[in-house]
């Protein structure tokens, strides 16, 4: 039986996001809620426009280019012959000025136009779930007050292109280029397997004579200027992604970075275990960039901060940029020593928007990083990449050389994966995205960018440029409440500082902690367990739903069974227990932090069977853990999970604070993807993704509570259950850190949340 809601197909990890075949370009349109048109053709250069227009998108009701008259409440499908030399009109008027669907031939573009009834596509859409929007209360206030980092700075942008002159698809990179490269032999890091003549002739070039493409924004200055690389992750070939990160670069070069976008769309469509290769290229282009700086001739001799540079990498470039920076220290290819590495440049910091991960496994191993600064961003609603395995990357960064460093991840309510890229946009499985995704409740684009603009701004000027003023927004996002789309955000954080007292890795003894002599212990707990945190997807089958972490799942129910609902009994706790010397050891005091990563979940232990001894650990049975079926009925303020964080020392003194003082303590952000909820159901694992929040809580808030309390005689840390009733928490990474006072200190309202 035909299946009435569209093609079955269902998002792949970092995959080929439109059919491609030797001449062939798909296009689809649904009509609906803006889901658009999306037209890929050749590149179209233009003497009035610095980058050619690569990408045609036609949106549909809400979007730009509507169309009227007789396609209104219709679905439009659009499938032609790529030709180059088409420019978005019909019979020489634009595309969106067509009376009614009186769509024609045009320059050998053959359009074949389909009409399907608007119920056969939108019909078999389930409802709607969203989490409902706590924007207004999480991020109502404006605390930093330095200048918006997402605002052009003060440089004026100048743009060029170098390439190989020689590029048989990208006229901008034979005919417009300043700087003319050499290619580089990548045949021991890719494979094109049975595509091979095929891809060859296409290209007009083979592996071993990869070009050397980029398009750069640079600020007109003396410099020297940090160095900034972006590339693209895998998407249709012939749909060339590079000119889609445009807004980045003219950001960032009015704010004193080169940037260059960089050309790998010959390694897109249909290539597998490619990755390496990717990262490798990237530092190619970085030896390219060594030449131009010391070439007296080159527009760029002395202007280059070849001791400040950062990678950022989308899709499968936010894996490939990992890859480059563990190359950079490398002296040999780990799959092949034959082949010799030399590189060695300043990598500083590096950015991963909706990464892959595993897709490369260097002698069969995840790829390690070390010492590098670390920013990763995902959408809760990626149609692609559908789970957050950029948090892996993030659990494996290590920081080793006693350096400042830190790491921040950024999980974007409705945010998807293409919109980061202006070319992509919302077809995130391909052309026909709209009759396999669910796209009705998208974060707006500009809204999507907005978000990547800001943070990456703020993290290249603190990590290439040492400016310390936005180092708080890392650290808690709601300092930048009035800056920030108005949307949802799971943040987290950890500095190089951090020294951990329980990770859950160490052993399988739940009493134990990771530092020596750290002890843990659970009183009147429902749930106490420690499991390997998942993911909901595993996007296909040669990649793990593992987080690969270990955490602590905490559940409670402070109510007693029997006749009276209302009768509790003493709230439930865990205690972290630290060994005397401790304290002194890391020389804790009231300017360190106590750090911790915590997520609730929708589960609930039953009610307590009877009075427990207070040395209790959990419940009698497994009928006692946690269970969806077992849920009371709540009022909505028990839906809101809180609870007090205490600590003791050694005295017998206590401080206790709030947790939500300390940002928001939501359950998961609920998740639907897929058009039809059978496909959802049969696709992914849960609705959610749990992607545990950070809380960093100065000593000197418990010391302000109770100034008796001596810090350098710290003997526990409690997390105490006693302002929500009954529910679950999973926590991990808990530990202490000695901060910069730059990320701690105290913020004022009042700041010009205008951006200006």
């Amino acid at each position: 039986m035909a299946d009435r809601c569209g093609s079955s197909g269902i998002p792949g990890e970092g995959r080929s996001r439109q059919e491609e075949g030797p001449a062939i370009a798909t296009h689809a349109a649904s009509g609906v809620n803006g889901h658009g048109i999306h037209g890929t053709h050749g590149p179209q250069p233009n003497p009035q426009n610095f980058f050619p227009l690569h990408h045609h998108t036609f949106s549909g009701v809400g979007g730009q280019h509507n169309f009227r008259g007789g396609l209104r409440g219709s679905v439009l499908s659009v499938f032609s012959v790529a030709d180059p030399g088409w420019d978005g009109r019909v019979d020489n008027r634009p595309f969106n000025h067509l009376p009614g669907n009186s769509l024609k031939d045009h320059k050998g573009g053959r359009l074949v136009v389909a009409i399907l009834g608007l119920g056969a596509i939108s019909g078999c859409s389930s409802a709607m779930k969203l989490t409902p929007n706590d924007a207004d209360v999480v991020l109502s206030q404006q605390l930093l007050d330095a200048p918006n980092p997402a605002r052009p700075g003060v440089f004026p942008v100048l743009r060029l292109y170098y390439g190989s002159e020689t590029d048989k698809r990208r006229p901008e990179f034979r005919d417009s280029v300043s700087i003319k490269t050499e290619s580089v032999d990548a045949s021991k890091l890719i494979s094109l397997g049975q595509r091979a003549k095929e891809r060859n002739s296409y290209w007009g070039f083979k592996p071993k004579d990869f070009p050397i493409n980029g398009r750069v924004w640079y600020p007109d200055g003396d410099g020297p200027f940090p160095l900034v690389l972006i590339v693209h992750g895998n998407h249709n070939m012939r749909d060339f992604s590079d000119p889609g990160y445009g807004y980045l670069g003219e950001l960032l070069a009015s704010r004193g970075f080169i940037l260059t976008s960089v050309d790998q769309n010959f390694v897109n469509g249909g290539v597998r275990g490619e990755n390496d290769a990717r990262g490798w290229l990237l530092l190619k282009h970085l030896e390219a960039w060594r030449e131009f700086d010391a070439d007296e001739d080159n527009p760029f001799f002395g202007k280059v901060d070849m001791d400040r540079v950062a990678l950022i990498g989308h899709s499968r470039g936010g894996e490939a940029v990992g890859h480059a920076a563990a190359f950079n220290t490398l002296k040999y290819y780990p799959d092949d020593a034959s082949l010799e590495f030399d590189f060695n440049f300043g990598i500083r910091s590096i950015i991963a928007i909706a990464p892959v991960d595993g897709q490369y496994l260097p002698t069969g191993r995840y790829v390690p990083l070390e010492n590098v600064n670390y920013l990763v961003f995902h959408g809760s609603h990626d149609g692609d990449v559908t789970s957050f395995h950029g948090l892996r990357m993030y659990h494996r960064v290590r920081f080793t050389d006693g350096q400042p460093h830190f790491k921040a991840a950024v999980y974007v309510y409705r945010a998807n994966h293409g919109q980061w890229n202006t070319v992509w946009g919302n077809k995130d499985n391909g052309p026909r995205s709209g009759r396999i995704l669910d796209l009705r409740r998208l974060l707006d684009p500009e809204d999507q960018r907005e978000i990547t603009k800001l943070y990456i701004s703020a993290f290249l000027e603190t990590t290439l440029k040492g400016r310390d003023d936005y180092l708080p927004m890392f650290r808690d996002h709601r300092v930048v409440g009035g800056w920030l789309p108005k949307t949802m955000y799971v943040t987290r954080f950890q500095a190089s500082s951090f020294r951990p007292v329980a990770t859950f890795e160490e052993d399988i003894d739940v009493t134990s902690g990771t530092a020596e002599g750290v002890k843990l212990q659970g009183d009147s707990l429902g749930t106490w367990r420690e499991a390997k945190l998942m993911l909901r997807s595993r996007n296909r089958s040669s990649t793990s739903a593992s987080q690969e972490n270990q955490a602590v799942w905490l559940g409670w129910n402070n109510r007693v069974s029997g006749a009276d609902t209302d009768s509790l009994g003493q709230p439930a706790s865990y205690t972290v227990t630290l060994p005397p010397t401790l304290p002194a050891e890391w020389e804790l005091n009231q300017n360190s932090t106590l750090d911790f990563l915590l997520a609730p979940t929708d589960a609930k232990p039953r009610p307590r069977k009877s009075a427990r001894d207070s040395s209790a650990a959990g419940g009698d049975s497994e009928e006692d853990e946690e269970s969806e079926a077992e849920k009371d009925e709540e009022d909505e303020d028990e839906q809101r999970i809180d609870l007090t964080i205490e600590v003791q020392d050694s005295g017998g003194e206590v401080a206790r604070l709030p947790l939500s003082r300390y940002g928001p303590v939501r359950k998961p952000l609920q998740i639907k993807i897929l058009r039809r909820k059978s496909q959802e159901e049969r696709r992914f694992a849960d609705s959610f993704d749990l992607v545990l929040q950070s809380y960093s809580i100065l000593l000197q808030d418990f010391l302000e509570k109770n100034p008796r309390l001596v810090i350098g005689r710290l003997r526990a840390i409690r997390f105490l259950f006693d302002i929500t009733p009954a529910g679950t928490v999973v926590v991990d990474d808990i530990g202490f850190s000695a901060l910069s006072p730059a990320f701690t200190r105290k913020l004022g309202a009042g700041a010009d949340s205008s951006g200006n």
